[in-house]
């Protein structure tokens, strides 16, 4: 197996006739998915996801994928191709297209809705190219086909991209429901076909590389939803992904099966719902629907909502709802339905919403005690049941953590995939497809870029840093006035400090000792702010570690006079 290497340099230029893919995004994480392919100058973009933060970078609504690597080649991208309408593999397309606005994105019908209805909030018109399973398209030097893949959205594809180096096959998220809820199946049949024509490189879906055998359908959650609505005596609220189709239409069913009426709460699950049933994709039958501002005229046993916030989300309409921060206010005897699987590193948040919602009095259903969700994604007897059908000469595992990347890669090798043919890369990390072996060849910069409300890239793992720090053990500010010329101590010093859990009384202790610094630093002849300021934050710091074992922020203040 080929391995990332932490002292990659920067590529050699790409031999001709050769193949370059480098993954911007969603290797050793779960979001952020992009990978860029290159051949003859030109660049094919598959996804532009986003990532959500974790508890350990407050501040942060999203994380981009770095686009400094195609910055300057923006010209050269002849298509961005969408394989589903999930946020982690279409959220962070609006952030590409102000850079160049004219980029045609290609993708299925409902995938393509998702997205204009995101880029309408961006006041931005792209050119739009709808594809669907069994097309094939050049885009410049590459000819791709399309595959139906099922997934926890609607209209989920595979692309096949054909250039005289070989063939790709990318699976974007799949599984292999052999009974799905709209009854469009994974297309075996064009996987084999593939399988027989020659594979040269398959990139894979790894999110559940780890979980034998093979993911339950869809089918049988119907069943499991209905008892739950049947089964509770006042409100049900019910919080799914606002792309969850298939899990919404299955509650719509139940809803209106028990005489309950329906009310979306939550702007993405109002849009991306409305956007479906205009396509068609969800049937709501007329009059079901009632507005979410009028739902407390409705007795609470004839009720049911759908909101988003199944992640634990902090802005979402659930965790407003555990928090009492909502017009919607959970009562004694509620049931409150989480229907989604949990996405790793949300688990606090999550445990932290049920909590939340439980001491108000509601019983809250999950994937945890109960069968109400099934994952989205393929587990390891369909994955390998992929590698056999296509057979490749060459594998590369995408779309999951570093467990999931490798555990698929450990599939490829008992199928039969050579050990060097394995490559298992990472986010930056460049591989060339040349004479049909696909290896490691270099890295280019491929880190995180957030997003701060409506601040894109300014903020950095240092102001992260910072930001942890005041929120673990807040900050004292330390206030002097010094003589310009002299450096000497002319008033001060002042010390204030907010969520240190000092006591400000002790600070009267390290007063001498801060006066005795700046002194002994003018007798040296200091006279450089900055340096002040080092010895004002040192002696502080020392102060509090000492006596507290403490670490917070020191922010020195030196006035001059």
């Amino acid at each position: 197996m080929s391995h990332p290497h932490p002292e990659l340099g920067p590529p050699p230029p790409l031999p001709d006739g050769g193949l370059r893919i480098v993954a911007l995004g969603g290797l050793g994480e779960i979001g952020r998915n992009m990978a860029v392919f290159e051949y003859e100058g030109r660049l094919l973009i598959v996804d532009c996801g986003v990532l959500f933060p974790e508890s350990d970078q407050p501040g942060v609504d999203l994380i981009l994928p770095d686009f400094e690597y195609i910055r300057g080649r923006l010209d050269d991208v002849e298509a961005l191709i969408l394989t589903h309408g999930h946020e982690d593999h279409i959220g962070a397309v609006p952030y590409l297209l102000r850079e160049r606005r004219d980029i045609p994105l290609v993708g299925s019908k409902l995938t393509l809705a998702f997205i204009e209805a995101k880029l309408t909030e961006h006041r931005i018109q792209p050119e739009k190219r709808l594809v669907v399973e069994g097309d094939r398209h050049h885009f410049g030097p590459f000819e791709c086909e399309f595959f139906a893949v099922n997934h926890s959205i609607p209209d989920a594809l595979a692309v096949a991209i054909r250039t005289p180096a070989g063939i790709v096959l990318h699976t974007g998220d799949f599984k292999m429901d052999q009974l799905p809820s709209d009854g469009r199946l994974t297309d075996l049949g064009g996987f084999a076909r593939l399988g027989s024509e020659g594979v040269d490189l398959l990139m894979s879906d790894s999110t559940n590389a780890e979980v034998a055998g093979f993911v339950t359908s869809e089918r049988e959650i119907g069943p499991v939803v209905d008892e739950v609505i049947r089964t509770s005596s006042k409100r049900v609220i019910v919080a799914s992904f606002a792309s969850h189709v298939h899990r919404v239409q299955q509650v719509i069913d139940a809803a209106e099966k028990h005489g309950r009426k329906i009310a979306l709460v939550g702007r993405s699950m109002v849009r991306n719902m409305g956007v479906a049933r205009d396509l068609g994709y969800l049937r709501i039958p007329p009059g079901l629907v009632v507005d979410s501002r009028d739902i407390e005229e409705w007795p609470p046993e004839e009720v049911l909502l759908i909101c988003t916030g199944s992640q634990g989300e902090p802005m979402a309409a659930l965790s407003r709802m555990a928090n009492r921060d909502h017009a919607i206010r959970i009562a004694s005897g509620d049931t409150v339905l989480l229907a989604s699987s949990l996405v790793p590193g949300n688990e606090t948040a999550v445990n932290k919403v049920i909590n939340g919602l439980t001491r108000w009095g509601a019983r809250v259903i999950h994937k945890g005690n109960a069968k109400v969700h099934v994952s989205g994604h393929a587990a390891a007897g369909e994955l390998l049941y992929v590698l056999n059908l296509t057979r490749p000469s060459n594998f590369m595992p995408v779309h999951g953590e570093w467990r999931h990347l490798r555990a698929h890669a450990k599939l490829a090798a008992l199928t039969g995939v050579p050990d060097d043919h394995i490559v298992i890369a990472e986010d930056g990390v460049v591989v060339d497809l040349v004479d049909g072996v696909a290896k490691i060849t270099g890295a280019v910069q491929a880190g995180y870029v957030y997003v701060d409300g409506t601040s894109v890239g300014e903020i950095t793992d240092v102001s992260l840093k910072d930001r942890r720090i005041l929120g673990d053990e807040g900050f004292i500010s330390v206030v002097v006035v010094v003589d310009s010329n002299t450096g000497k101590l002319t008033a001060g010093p002042e010390i204030h400090a907010r969520g240190s859990g000092i006591d400000s009384t002790r600070f009267e202790e390290i007063i001498p000792a801060l006066e005795k610094a700046i002194e002994q630093s003018a007798a040296d002849g200091v006279v450089d702010m900055q340096q002040i300021r080092r010895v004002v934050r040192r002696t502080m710091g020392r102060w509090v570690s000492d006596t507290y074992r403490r670490r917070p922020m020191i922010i020195p203040v030196v006035v001059e006079v």
